[in-house]
């Protein structure tokens, strides 16, 4: 199995690249720098990125990428995958400079998400410097956060994330969506090897953004007061309220980015010892809050 320490970054594509340099600064609070190529490099701590933009025909999330630690690991990572029999693309050198790594393998799940390992990132490690005065991001050992993929392909995709790239299970939950009679769904929660509650979660069903949200983490509540106060002024799409999560105890609210997948920005995430973790199945999604039909009314009310 891989040793993955945490996610590294996600690539997305969208149509509109001024957009997301406006959502990037002006309501994350993110440093931003262009590319040779049009797109946008998206920072929030001392790597070079941890969003990469690309433009395109449409707006979706495209990959995840995935840290090893060391050369060594990257090896024995591409080993597994040629042991299990998963096709893999040893990206070239012009992509490596994309990506500001040293080496990168490319391959897709059993339910068709893109996945990026990467080991050696390049940086400058110049000091963040938030355009809105956000403090920090918390990121280093733990990653930049999580991110929920779509798995319409369950059983198999699970399969492959434990066998394969090494997750292990944090908590489940069986998603029963509204209006509907005997449809359940289940979602994992899964972390690599770092303390975070989940660096990802599956879901069984189809997202045409191919992505449900990514989670990036503050240090303090007012911080996550501000970011709610810059969405509402720059007039993004809030897609949930405040609340706060009964699994990792996450405080946060979510909107909706310009590639179509939400953000959730928050504070307060669990950080586990998986030596005493016992994992559960979560009834609730949250302990209060995260009223996520705030976006269906919002459309309502702008039709009406």
């Amino acid at each position: 199995m891989m040793d993955i320490r945490g996610l590294a970054y996600v690539v997305a594509q969208t149509t509109d690249i001024p957009r997301w340099k406006n959502f990037a600064e002006n309501v994350l609070g993110m440093m931003t720098a262009p590319t040779a190529s049009g797109g946008l490099l998206v920072r929030m701590d001392e790597r070079q990125f941890r969003f990469a933009v690309e433009p395109g025909a449409r707006d979706a999330y495209c990959a995840s990428g995935w840290e090893v630690a060391s050369q060594a690991a990257f090896d024995a990572a591409v080993q597994t995958l040629s042991a299990a029999k998963v096709a893999h693309v040893l990206e070239d050198a012009a992509f490596c400079r994309q990506r500001c790594a040293q080496q990168v393998v490319s391959f897709n799940d059993p339910s068709g998400n893109r996945h990026e390992v990467v080991w050696g990132f390049q940086s400058d490690f110049a000091h963040f410097a938030s355009p809105k005065g956000v403090a920090r991001f918390i990121t280093g050992g733990i990653g930049m956060g999580h991110t929920v993929l779509p798995a319409p392909d369950f059983a198999k995709t699970a399969a492959f994330f434990k066998d394969v790239m090494g997750f292990g299970l944090s908590d489940i939950m069986n998603f029963e969506p509204p209006g509907t009679e005997g449809v359940v769904l289940p979602i994992h929660f899964l972390h690599c090897n770092n303390g975070r509650h989940h660096s990802l979660a599956i879901a069984a069903f189809p997202v045409e953004s191919g992505c449900v949200h990514v989670m990036v983490e503050v240090e303090d509540m007012p911080e996550v007061g501000r970011a709610m106060d810059r969405m509402r002024e720059q007039q993004a799409q809030m897609t949930a309220t405040l609340g706060q999560h009964t699994n990792d105890k996450m405080i946060s609210f979510y909107m909706r980015t310009p590639s179509n997948f939400d953000i959730e920005f928050g504070y307060n995430g669990a950080v586990i010892d998986w030596n005493q973790h016992i994992a559960h199945e979560f009834t609730r999604v949250s302990l209060w809050g995260h009223d996520f039909s705030v976006s269906q009314q919002q459309l309502l009310d702008k039709e009406a």
